[in-house]
């Protein structure tokens, strides 16, 4: 039964797998194409908590910026993180700077094939290690996103809600995990995942597991998997400082650890539940609204000042739109509609 399931999803891989930048399709791989293992990390870095169609074009920026990861290992931090904006979770580049330096200088460049050395890299947790494994190398590890939980958890019937049924879900995987072509299988899964078994509106229909699905017989497919309820998200609050001469802002460098930290933005307040307000030099400004942002445990609510006016100490700069977190891009765009 174990292999038959397998057979028949790599044979529907073979007829309807995606196409991506950083991917070898079955065909190319059939025909001894290899996919560049560098490639592959970046990917699924990228990928973490993000959606494909987001990633794409952020992907070929780096991979034509930075083309191998001795390039990105030399690259200035500012640079990487400038590149970065706009994709969210910025611990994911200051990660990808880390580990692109230990692989060139403690590996000399080459990305170690197997699950347990990658995961001895900075910012390499269980998915990406085993993602890197099995599509690069095509190493028999397992791969378990949202995507691969909510076809298990249909395939098997699995009633217990995430992420309580997290371990149980990941052992249903292993076991299905074939030794021939794992690395087109473990893409085959997500694949699935991302366009026939769809969390609503899964296309039984022309689903190669149909037949198998336990979740299907018992008409219960669009309520699987389970989860847990979700905890409310707090709102913060907080002051953002828009200062401008000319066609020059007063940015600042954020701190290395914490939200954003590394990136370009505007001064402000603390983010709390009861902000003060913290000008960076004391002028006339104005308030021209809020803008809105989520992160991933809480919402920001930002009330926008601005003034046009030049200041003793204060330097200012040219500001890329595009180089500066969401957020910041959305005061900026404020400012710029009002004026």
């Amino acid at each position: 039964m174990r292999e038959q399931l397998s057979e028949d999803l790599l044979g529907w891989y073979d007829r309807h797998a995606r196409v991506m930048p950083w991917r070898v399709g079955p065909a190319a791989r059939a025909a001894g194409e290899r996919p560049d293992p560098y490639g592959i990390w970046m990917s699924e870095v990228m990928l973490q908590q993000t959606t494909v169609a987001a990633v794409r074009d952020y992907w070929r920026k780096f991979m034509a910026k930075w083309p191998t990861v001795s390039d990105l290992a030399a690259a200035e931090d500012a640079d990487v993180m400038a590149a970065w904006a706009g994709l969210g979770y910025y611990a994911r580049a200051r990660n990808l700077l880390k580990c692109a330096r230990v692989v060139a200088t403690d590996y000399d460049g080459v990305f170690p094939d197997t699950v347990t050395d990658l995961l001895k890299l900075p910012g390499v947790g269980p998915y990406t290690a085993a993602a890197v494994a099995s599509i690069a190398f095509d190493a028999p590890a397992t791969v378990v996103d949202g995507n691969v939980e909510r076809v298990i958890a249909r395939l098997r019937l699995i009633e217990t809600p995430l992420p309580k049924a997290k371990q149980e879900i990941t052992e249903l995987a292993e076991a299905l995990t074939p030794q021939e072509r794992p690395g087109d299988y473990a893409q085959a899964i997500m694949d699935l995942g991302a366009t026939i078994c769809t969390p609503r509106n899964p296309a039984c229909g022309i689903c190669p597991w149909s037949s198998a699905c336990r979740a299907r017989a018992e008409g219960v497919q669009v309520e699987l998997p389970r989860k847990l309820p979700k905890k409310t998200k707090p709102t913060r609050h907080g002051y953002i400082y828009l200062a401008r001469q000319g066609d020059h802002w007063l940015v600042e460098k954020r701190p290395d650890k914490g939200l954003l930290g590394g990136m370009i933005g505007f001064p402000g307040s603390d983010w709390t539940d009861d902000p003060a307000p913290a000008a960076p030099f004391a002028a006339d400004w104005r308030e021209v609204g809020e803008v809105r942002h989520t992160f991933t445990h809480f919402h920001l609510v930002l009330r926008v000042q601005t003034v046009q006016q030049s200041a003793d100490g204060v330097e200012y700069q040219p500001v890329v739109r595009d180089d500066l977190p969401t957020v910041f891009r959305k005061a900026l765009d404020l400012v710029s509609a009002y004026e």
